[in-house]
């Protein structure tokens, strides 16, 4: 099977399950497999925003430490095989060709015998967890896809450390309508015997589920000090931190990245204190300083300035729009913007109502996306909105609109369907 052919194959998989939610299809796939999650040892990483960077930034200080290291990243921006790494280098596209046939004949004989289809996020998993276990990883990274109790990651034995990004209202049809429902779904991903690193500053509607889950399995939360967290003094968009007496510039800006990056250490310095793991202070520093994904507040161009960011949801949103406001941004920017239906969008929109002048509104290339007369329709309730045409239209009208206004730039944002399609067109745009 070529990588077309799998990626093919995998999307045509059912993307959710009916029912009660289970962990039984991904138990008996891995089961088929010869459960190779059973060889790795991982540490798993759930909540709302920021899991990918934080599992970006934790792998990176493990490779940095000598660790032959597994990540997996959910969703994909740019390439399918973005889900599948070790030591930052996508996996080879026969060997994830092989691996998804591999995979995908052990469904095909689960079927047969009677058992319900495993979904593309577990067929995924499986693929993920497969991988590391024949290149025999030291560390595994897992991220999960959606929630975390029925998450497929979640079919692994107890991780050495479980992390907790902040919880924000996202994916409401599936894992509830309120904080704490969120965060009780989140939290169980926490498992006896494991570690627990929590986001520094989680909503307090959401850390009581998460204590009594921890209290649960009898163990306890760390959670980074945010006055420990200090800024140092660095360019605009740009995040020049201390932690710890750790000081690290970090491609991602924001300072809700500098406490993703607080928590990476912790769990860092958590596998040396707790398991005796060699990592030292300068894997850290530079672990972190290497650690990179795209449309993540990723800054194409300074000037005038070319943003992309894959927020899909209120609390993304609203880190967007205080980090660019930090660095004197507001209300000077022209914004592109595409969503998703399924997105809580009116919060989104008021998030970002005093960041833009003026936004172009597109249709991001996935069936569950809000035309972009839908968005423009909603995004006139709170800003100067517009229907720009297709992505590459938007774009150049945000760029002229910015230069004939003499606005700072343009910034693209509202999913990473959109990301994944702009971003090409952005690189472009920035070395005209």
């Amino acid at each position: 099977m070529t990588e077309q052919q799998a990626v093919q194959a995998i999307h045509a998989l059912p993307r959710m399950g009916t029912g009660t939610p289970t962990l039984e299809r991904m138990h008996a796939l891995l089961n088929a497999l010869g459960n190779p999650e059973n060889q790795l040892k991982c540490i798993h990483i759930a909540g709302t925003n920021g899991k990918g960077t934080l599992s970006t930034m934790t792998a990176s200080i493990l490779t940095h430490a000598g660790y032959k290291t597994g990540l997996t990243i959910s969703p994909y921006v740019l390439d399918f095989r973005e889900r599948f790494q070790i030591d930052g280098e996508m996996i080879p596209p026969q060997t994830l060709g092989d691996l998804a046939e591999e995979v995908l004949d052990a469904v095909d004989d689960l079927c047969a015998a009677g058992n319900p289809s495993p979904v593309e996020f577990e067929v995924v998993t499986a693929i993920a967890l497969l991988w590391f276990a024949r290149e025999k990883c030291d560390f595994v990274v897992l991220e999960t896809g959606l929630g975390g109790r029925f998450d497929a990651t979640n079919a692994i034995p107890a991780p050495l450390v479980a992390a907790i990004t902040r919880i924000g209202m996202d994916h409401m049809d599936v894992l509830g309508d309120t904080l704490a429902a969120i965060a009780a779904e989140k939290a169980g991903i926490i498992k006896e015997g494991c570690a627990v690193i929590c986001y520094p500053d989680q909503p307090p509607e959401a850390m009581g589920p998460l204590l009594t889950a921890a209290a649960q399995e009898h163990t306890s939360i760390q959670t980074p000090d945010l006055e420990d967290i200090l800024p140092l003094k660095c360019r605009p968009l740009q995040n020049y931190i201390d932690y710890g007496g750790y000081r690290v510039m970090l491609s991602f800006p924001g300072k809700h990245q500098a406490n993703h990056a607080a928590m990476a250490i912790e769990i860092a310095l958590t596998l040396w204190r707790q398991y005796g793991y060699d990592i030292s202070d300068e894997a850290i520093e530079k672990g972190l300083e290497a650690a990179h994904m795209p449309a993540r507040i990723e800054v194409i161009r300074r000037h005038p300035l070319l943003l992309l960011d894959g927020c899909h949801n209120p609390d993304g949103a609203s880190a967007l729009a205080s980090t660019l406001s930090e660095a004197g941004y507001e209300g000077n920017l022209v914004g592109v913007m595409g969503v998703l239906k399924d997105k809580d969008h009116g919060p989104m929109l008021e998030a970002l109502s005093k960041t833009f002048d003026k936004v172009f509104t597109v249709t991001p290339d996935c069936p569950r996306a809000m035309t972009a007369e839908e968005l423009e329709h909603a995004a006139r309730f709170h800003l100067d909105a517009e229907v720009g045409g297709t992505v590459r239209e938007a774009i150049r009208k945000a760029v002229d609109y910015a230069d004939f206004h003499n606005l700072a730039g343009v910034v693209v944002c509202g999913s990473l369907y959109l990301a994944a399609e702009a971003r090409p067109i952005l690189l472009e745009e920035a070395e005209n």
